[in-house]
């Protein structure tokens, strides 16, 4: 069977490249990326805590309420054969409640170890802080929702986070300059 081809190339019409979308500003690729390369993803620390099981799994009086606390950080280190390498952590704190009683508490810490490539000194802070846990998010939800799960629970999706606001609200707005990132500790 023939492959149709494309009128204006002569190319199979399958290999013609797609149009960029028309309010893309000219000179910018549409595969343009963010100037990082991950290196790695990994849970850094981890405890799940039933502490009332298994009454929890009953129906028990009282209102549930669910408190869940995220913060971010970020600190260089050396990576031999790469310069501008750093470790990104997420940290994740969820404690459920029935009434007074616990359900279940997740203490968790993911990491990702990055190195960035010609990002202007003003920037990496926000970039480490803001960039990277949007892109640990999914996994760090993914993590909650089985744990919970598996403990017998429905699973617990946790909600969309914005990190530049939980950013803001924890260096200030963008008039704030400081964004020192903790000295390099060497990595074996």
């Amino acid at each position: 069977m023939a492959r149709k081809k494309n009128d204006d190339t002569g190319k199979p019409a399958d290999e013609v490249p797609a149009m960029p979308p028309p309010d893309m500003p000219e000179g910018v690729s549409s595969v343009d990326r963010l100037p990082v390369i991950i290196h790695a993803q990994y849970i850094r620390d981890l405890s799940f805590e039933n502490p009332n099981a298994p009454m929890p799994l009953r129906k028990a009086a009282g209102e549930s309420k669910i408190d869940v606390d995220f913060s971010m950080d970020a600190r260089q280190v050396e990576v031999p054969g790469y310069e501008n390498s750093y470790e990104v952590a997420l940290y994740v704190s969820v404690h459920a409640k029935k009434g007074e009683m616990s359900t279940f508490i997740i203490e968790l810490e993911y990491g990702m170890m990055v190195t960035l490539q010609d990002v202007p000194a003003d920037k990496i802070h926000p970039l480490l802080l803001i960039e990277m846990p949007n892109y640990m998010f999914p996994y760090v939800r993914a993590i909650v929702s089985d744990l919970t799960q598996q403990a017998g629970y429905l699973p617990f999706f946790l909600s969309p986070v914005n990190f530049k606001a939980l950013y803001r609200k924890r260096f200030g707005g963008p008039q704030v300059k400081d964004h020192s990132i903790p000295e390099k500790k060497k990595s074996a």
